[in-house]
């Protein structure tokens, strides 16, 4: 799978690619049909403690799928983008499996 990382407002990190790399090989193993990965880092000013997205955009045949998540850390927004895009990809799986 390629993938391709994106900063906003954010020095680019090593640890954090690896990371993302890492989370998104399992999901490559058990969904093969994946072939890209576009990762985007960004900070935003909020009034809350929530200002680390990670948003990642997965490309495969037939429609991309996108998830977004915020959190204190960019550790933890990528753990919930990452659960997010299993989810939808669990579905996208069981409608290619009903055909």
């Amino acid at each position: 799978m390629q993938i391709i990382y994106e900063y906003h407002d954010v020095s680019a990190s090593g640890r954090l690619e690896g990371l993302v790399k890492e989370k998104l090989e399992k999901l490559e193993h058990k969904y093969d049909f994946v072939h890209r990965a576009d990762v985007f880092f960004k900070k935003e000013n909020r009034s809350d403690d929530q200002e680390m997205f990670c948003d990642i955009r997965l490309s495969m045949p037939g429609p991309r799928i996108f998830a977004s998540s915020n959190a204190e850390t960019f550790e933890a927004a990528m753990s919930k983008t990452v659960r997010d895009l299993q989810d939808q990809l669990r579905k996208v799986k069981d409608k290619m499996s009903a055909h």
